[in-house]
C-alpha cells in the first residue's frame, strides 16, 4: 500500500481521533473529549489499527499504553493537525501598516497617470513597507497571468475587458482637446472648420493607427482632420503638445493637474469610455487585496469640469 492509497484510507475524523486518544489513552475521557460515545471511539481506534497495521493502544493498569508506534507517531501527527487547523483558520484581518505584501498590477501608461500615480500615495503613507510593481500586460494574456497569480489587480477599459475576471467600473472618461497654453488657435474654442485645420496627434496604444474615436465622430458630421503623428503613449503625446503647435484629443485624466497646456471642450462630442478594476476570483476575498481595492477607489476623486 502506498502513502496514498494509507491516507485514502485515514479520514480527518479518525485523525482527530488518534490525536485525542494518544493525549489521554484513556478510551472513556477521549470520548468525553471528542462529545462522541465510548462505543464509536472504540469504532474508530479499530478502524485505525487496521489501517496502521499496529495496535497503538494497549490495556494497561491505568487507561491505555501507547506502543513504540504510537509514540513515534504522537508529535508529527500533532504539528500536522495545528498546520491544518492554522490553514483553514478564518483569514486574519489586514493590517495595512504592518503589511509587507508585493502588490503586482497591470496598467498601461494612461493607467499609470490616471489611476496608480494618485493611488501611490495613499499606499505609502498607509502601508509603507509595501511594494507596487507596475507592468503592462496584452489584454490577451491578461485573464491567464491573473489565475497563474503573477497580476493582482489590472486597469483596463471595460470595454475588451476579458469576461471571466471580476471587475469594478471606476469611472467614466471623456476627451478634452489639448494643446500648448500659448497656441495662437486656441485663444478660445475652436470652430469646427478651425479645429479640422489644426495639425493633430493620436494615440494608437497597439502602434501606427491614424484614426480613433474622434475621427469616426467627425465622419458622422461630414467632416475630416489632420492627423499629423501618430504616438503609442498619452504621456509622450501630452509632452509633444507642450513643446510644439500639434493638439491633440487626450482622456481628461492625463490632463488634470498638468500646467503649460491649454485645455477647451472639442467643437464636436467624442464619445468616452469606461475605465474598470480587473482581478481574479483567487484574491477575490482575501482581506488585503479587498484593501487594496477600496483605497483604489478612495484615490480617484470626481475631477472637475475642465476647459469651455
Amino acid at each position: 500500500m502506498n502513502d496514498t492509497e494509507r491516507l485514502r484510507r485515514l479520514d480527518l475524523n479518525l485523525l482527530l481521533t488518534l490525536d485525542v486518544l494518544l493525549a489521554e489513552s484513556h478510551v472513556s475521557r477521549a470520548a468525553a473529549r471528542l462529545h462522541l460515545s465510548q462505543p464509536s471511539v472504540s469504532a474508530q481506534l479499530a478502524r485505525l489499527r487496521e489501517a496502521l497495521g499496529d495496535p497503538l493502544l494497549l490495556p494497561g493498569p491505568r487507561g491505555m499504553r501507547p506502543t513504540a508506534r504510537a509514540l513515534q507517531l504522537q508529535a508529527p501527527l500533532r504539528l500536522a493537525l495545528e498546520s491544518l487547523a492554522h490553514a483553514v483558520a478564518p483569514a486574519a484581518a489586514f493590517d495595512p501598516a504592518q503589511a509587507t505584501v508585493t502588490w503586482r498590477i497591470a496598467a498601461a501608461d494612461y493607467g499609470e497617470a490616471a489611476i496608480v500615480q494618485p493611488l501611490l500615495m495613499r499606499l505609502r503613507a498607509a502601508a509603507p513597507n509595501t511594494r507596487l510593481a507596475v507592468r503592462q500586460v496584452p489584454s490577451s494574456r491578461l485573464a491567464a497571468l491573473a489565475e497563474q497569480g503573477e497580476v493582482d489587480l489590472a486597469f483596463h477599459t471595460a470595454d475588451g475587458a476579458p469576461a471571466s475576471l471580476h471587475r469594478r467600473t471606476l469611472f467614466t472618461e471623456d476627451y478634452l482637446l489639448a494643446g500648448r497654453a500659448d497656441h495662437p488657435a486656441l485663444r478660445r474654442r475652436p470652430t469646427l472648420a478651425q479645429f479640422c485645420r489644426l495639425e493633430h496627434l493620436i494615440v494608437s496604444p497597439d502602434g501606427g493607427g491614424f484614426e480613433g474615436p474622434t475621427d469616426a465622430a467627425l465622419r458622422a458630421k461630414g467632416a475630416e482632420r489632420r492627423v499629423v503623428l501618430s504616438v503609442p503613449h498619452f504621456i509622450f503625446a501630452r509632452s509633444v503638445i507642450a513643446g510644439s503647435d500639434l493638439v491633440g484629443m487626450l482622456p481628461s485624466r492625463v490632463l488634470a493637474g498638468v500646467s503649460g497646456l491649454r485645455v477647451l471642450r472639442p467643437p464636436v462630442e467624442v464619445p468616452g469610455y469606461e475605465m474598470a478594476m480587473l482581478w481574479h476570483e483567487r484574491v477575490h476575498r482575501d482581506p488585503a487585496h479587498r484593501w487594496l481595492r477600496e483605497q483604489v477607489v478612495a484615490a480617484l476623486e470626481p475631477l472637475p469640469r475642465r476647459g469651455r
